[in-house]
């Protein structure tokens, strides 16, 4: 079914073309100005938008603007009065698909939303044969600088068979990544098999690699296959690289330099072909320099490195990321929540996240849980959040609550939060960037 939005002060209007798609089989969604649809396109996909011209508020515009920005490829159609034709002009220069002219024929609105739709599924079919293998916007979610750069990464390191240090704190998706580099790359159709260095004693994470052999020993009743053998031909993980032992150091430095490894009690090399990904949450160079780490062994992961950025350098994705994951829990929980109130978001955004992606999924995880209403509002949220300082809102005066004073500590909280970046700032508020300029105006915040 096609997801079609409609941006028409008047109700009347509004309603009669909503009927009129909607008896031509599409889910339609309105909106009675540019702000709240500014917000709509934040949060949803759409296969087309049907957008007046003149509103107040946010106008048409400023529509079309947020939607190129968040949907480049999503078709854009213009209704305008006789009034304001060279508008819709000037709209379709910056972008827009189509005007049509008020009154219209509903034949002519039918057809032209049609031809829309067409052009948004050749579009969406090229784009899909002309790409080849793609990520996943389920595997990672995000858009600011440091994670479109790593993305770029990822593309030129995956097709190549080499091996993959990945460097990042607890949290911020290294084995998603590792997963990640294994789909786009020549080994994409043979086994993936992730192990964590540091979770098993010593002697059974060699058995687990490794294998060992009959009789190696006590409860050694027959021989076993370990992780490399199973992964022979595809690709193994190997996360905490930086808490393996000395001994389990040597015996990958064997496996890297030469294709072999020799198991528990055995004596023979068994040859693999088996690329390795593996991942530290320390700096594997200091702990060279400190004697923690075999500098060999450094040097022949130390290929191609990839840092993965923690959440509090890549604030910018946080409402995208937000928003992922509440989508992600209201489909697991089956519950009706569709959107994220904006001192929520604010909280969201301000916050350090020490425990990074994983921390905010499990935060939007429990807010879904708790959530009995719509929306995600700041009691959602786990107490860890708001006990950050100045993560709530402080009324000293005798007044009491005033909705003026939340709105300016939210509104500066948002600002700190994206510093300045006041296009960003809205986009976390759930308001328009005009309508954040204009109360930027109201409170004097204009120099901060």
């Amino acid at each position: 079914m096609f997801k079609v939005l409609v941006v028409e002060d008047d109700l009347r209007m509004r309603e009669l073309i909503r009927e009129l798609l909607k008896k031509q089989g599409c889910d339609v969604a309105v909106s009675a100005d540019g702000t709240e649809a500014i917000s709509l396109i934040k949060e949803k996909d759409f296969d087309v938008i049907l957008t007046d011209l003149r509103m107040p508020e946010s106008d048409g515009m400023e529509v079309l603007s947020c939607a190129k920005e968040m949907s480049p490829f999503t078709p854009v159609v213009m209704l305008t009065g006789f009034a304001t034709v060279d508008s819709a002009v000037a709209a379709m220069k910056e972008g827009a698909y189509d005007y049509i002219q008020k009154p219209f024929d509903p034949d002519v609105l039918l057809f032209t939303v049609k031809r829309a739709l067409e052009y948004h599924r050749l579009v969406d079919e090229n784009i899909r044969l002309s790409a080849g293998p793609e990520m996943n916007p389920d595997e990672f979610v995000g858009s600011s600088r440091a994670v479109s750069e790593l993305k770029k990464l990822i593309e030129k390191v995956a097709p190549l068979d080499t091996t993959v240090l990945l460097q990042g704190e607890t949290g911020t998706g290294k084995e998603m990544i590792a997963r990640l580099i294994h789909r786009l790359g020549p080994r994409a159709q043979e086994k993936f098999l992730p192990i964590n260095c540091g979770a098993l004693p010593e002697t059974l994470i060699e058995a687990e690699l490794f294998g060992y052999e009959k009789g190696s020993f006590t409860g050694a009743s027959a021989r076993k296959k370990g992780l490399f053998e199973a992964a022979d031909r595809g690709t193994i993980f190997l996360d905490e690289m930086n808490n393996s032992s000395a001994s389990l150091q040597v015996k990958l430095l064997r496996v890297l330099q030469e294709g072999s490894f020799i198991k528990v009690g055995g004596t023979e090399p068994v040859a693999v072909n088996v690329r390795v990904i593996a991942a530290c949450n320390t700096d594997l160079a200091k702990d060279v320099e400190e004697g923690k780490f075999r500098k060999d062994l450094f040097y022949r992961l130390n290929i191609v490195t990839l840092r993965i950025p923690p959440l509090r350098e890549r604030k910018d994705d946080i409402p995208y990321l937000a928003r992922h994951f509440l989508s992600k829990y209201c489909k697991k929980f089956q519950k009706e929540i569709n959107s994220i109130a904006p001192e929520a978001m604010a909280a969201l955004a301000e916050y350090p996240w020490p425990g990074n992606v994983r921390e905010l999924e499990n935060c939007m995880e429990h807010a879904v849980v708790i959530e009995g209403g719509g929306k995600i509002t700041i009691a959602s949220l786990q107490r860890e959040i708001l006990k950050k300082k100045n993560s709530a809102v402080h009324y000293t005066r005798a007044g009491g609550f005033k909705i003026e004073d939340t709105e300016k500590v939210l509104i500066q909280r948002a600002l700190n939060a994206f510093d300045g970046q006041k296009a960003k700032a809205a986009q976390a508020l759930g308001i328009s960037l005009t309508t954040l300029w204009r109360k930027l105006k109201k409170f004097n915040l204009e120099q901060d």
